[in-house]
């Protein structure tokens, strides 16, 4: 379980505007750990600084493109001074979605930099410090995309792939220094930012609250190096199994009828 003596007393929460960062930052709050928050959307994120504030933690926040070459630097220089004990990558980027080919190619990169590069960098730098200490986390908010190649979802699905690979690797390396990472699959989420997407709902992918999401990462950040919520086991199992060709299929099927372009 996440705690103030294990991953305080600083969390950084790279996403942290809306959804499920914005309810993770105020449950980190209640538990007296004081929160970093970036996100791109300033309105947004200055109204959950307030909330986190209320109970009592302190806040800082950084209105940021994650997206930027240049944004692990930026992130450092807030944090600066800061003893950060928990890492959160709350962030997709989808590029939109829609056909490869038809995408800019500086967005589909974009998707790179946020789940792969970015997360690499940022990682690389805060957890060197919590295997130091003897503790700490790093929280990946992980996809189902990541099982399977999605259409529409080239970039993201390869992208998530490659998060959720990465946190194995970071668990098998730091578990032994005290140090969790997980990487929490995400099915479906009642989020604002599926909201704007106009996706509809699907039996397949059980669309959860945002406060049980956080509820579930901070109850069982020990579990990892994955731990998929109740719901998308079964898919999740049943997507690693497949031919893949028959996973693709399927998939593209599925995203047809919930409208992802």
């Amino acid at each position: 379980m996440i705690s103030k003596e294990r991953h305080g007393p600083w969390a950084l929460i790279v996403g942290g505007s809306e959804g499920i960062g914005e309810a993770l930052a105020i449950k980190l709050g209640e538990l007296g750990i004081h929160v970093v928050l970036v996100a791109r959307k300033a309105g947004p994120l200055e109204e959950t600084a307030a909330r986190v504030r209320a109970t009592g933690a302190q806040v800082r926040t950084l209105s940021l493109d994650i997206s930027r070459e240049d944004a692990p630097e930026r992130i450092r220089e807030i944090t600066d001074g800061l003893e950060i004990g928990l890492l959160v990558h709350n962030v997709g980027g989808s590029a939109g979605g829609g056909p490869f080919v038809d995408q800019a190619l500086d967005a589909t990169l974009g998707v790179v930099r946020i789940n792969c590069t970015g997360l690499v960098r940022m990682a690389h730098h805060y957890a060197r410090r919590m295997k130091d200490r003897g503790s700490g986390g790093i929280l990946i908010f992980g996809s189902m995309a990541g099982n399977v190649g999605g259409a529409n979802l080239a970039t993201y699905s390869a992208a998530k792939a490659f998060s959720q690979i990465f946190a194995e690797a970071l668990w098998a390396e730091l578990e032994p220094y005290g140090v969790d990472v997980l990487d929490l699959v995400i099915g479906s989420a009642d989020t604002p930012s599926r909201r704007r997407s106009g996706a509809r709902d699907s039996d397949s992918f059980p669309v959860a609250r945002p406060e049980d999401v956080a509820r579930q990462a901070i109850d069982r950040i020990g579990d990892g190096p994955v731990l998929v919520p109740p719901g998308n086991e079964e898919m999740f199992q049943m997507l690693n199994a497949m031919p893949r060709r028959e996973a693709a299929s399927m998939i593209r099927g599925l995203l047809t009828q919930m409208k992802v372009e």
